[in-house]
């Protein structure tokens, strides 16, 4: 049995759905708008938290202040200073060096480990994958003060050294003009290169095996399916894991501050040390501020370009 369509004299359907009304339209506006109230209790608290104070760190940056008396207008006095000023000048470089200690070589030596560990699976990869990771939940304090200990005169950096019959190189690390700077940056090395392990080996897995199979009948080698097949299929975890280590380098604080406070003298000095010196020791909370600020819109044109890149790539 079949039931045909009853059409009305100007040829509509009696059953064809009739169009939405204001009701109708009402009601889906309604309902798009219900997942931002999902959002807001986040976004309020981002705002109270994070941008109303960075854009009051903004606007304190524009005066002379010990954080105590009045405040004067400086204009773009701070702002001269951050690149005119030695110390500052100094501060940023060396933040802007880390970069490849805190991102390249951990990116670089991720995708290696990755690699390795996703080819040979293994029984005690779990294990081995824990102790990459293991810096990571670590609280960066708690590692400046380990690696104090293990680069001090008597530690055991210096120790292996004179029993392998190199005492010659043993030195005060961490006092050390030429070798402090990387000294530091190895811990930052020592930090990151866990996560981007764990980054990129989900990419990795994620990877279809037909595209290796393919690669290999096409005699391609250990390095060729790494250049050819991996790297590419990574390239989106790649891209996170250069933002994330990007703002750890730029944004490095707890390492430097415990390990050397920036010395000797200014090697080591990084923004985060120099800011909170320029606040609590030299009362002058409107050069931090600009320094700050400085800081951070060099760390969001990095950040742009990395996602740019990684977009364009895709």
């Amino acid at each position: 049995m079949t039931i045909e369509t009853q059409e009305t004299s100007s040829g509509r359907s009696l059953f064809a759905r009739a169009p939405r009304g204001t009701s109708g339209s009402r009601e889906q506006k309604k309902r798009d708008f219900v997942p931002y109230l999902y959002v807001l209790p986040a976004l309020v608290a981002y705002s109270l938290f994070i941008l109303v104070p960075w854009a009051q760190s903004i606007w304190t940056s524009f005066w002379h202040w010990d954080g105590i008396g009045a405040a004067t207008w400086a204009g773009l006095e701070n702002y001269v200073a951050v690149f005119s000023n030695d110390d500052l000048s100094i501060a940023l470089r060396n933040g802007l060096g880390f970069i490849i200690f805190y991102s390249v070589i951990p990116v670089v030596l991720g995708a290696l480990l990755a690699a390795v560990i996703a080819a040979r699976p293994r029984r005690g990869t779990g294990l081995v994958r824990t102790v990459l990771f293991l810096p990571q939940i670590l609280p960066l304090v708690a590692v400046g003060v380990i690696w104090r200990y293990l680069y001090s005169a008597d530690g055991p950096i210096n120790q292996t050294l004179s029993a392998i019959g190199l005492g010659g190189a043993a030195r005060a690390w961490l006092g050390d003009f030429v070798w402090a700077y990387p000294a530091v940056g190895a811990v930052g090395t020592w930090v990151s290169t866990g996560l981007c392990v764990l980054l990129l080996l989900s990419g990795i897995q994620k990877i279809d095996p037909s595209l290796y199979e393919a690669a290999k009948l096409d005699r391609c080698g250990p390095v060729g399916l790494f250049m050819h097949v991996t790297l590419p299929g990574i390239r989106k975890e790649v891209v996170v894991a250069l933002t994330v280590t990007l703002i750890a380098a730029l944004a490095s604080f707890d390492i430097v501050y415990v390990t050397t406070g920036g010395g000797p003298g200014l090697q080591t000095i990084v923004p985060g040390v120099l800011i909170y010196r320029l606040v609590f020791t030299s009362n002058e909370v409107g050069l931090a501020c600009a320094l700050a600020t400085v800081l951070s819109a060099i760390i969001l044109v990095f950040v742009a370009l990395i996602g740019r890149l990684g977009r364009e790539q895709t």
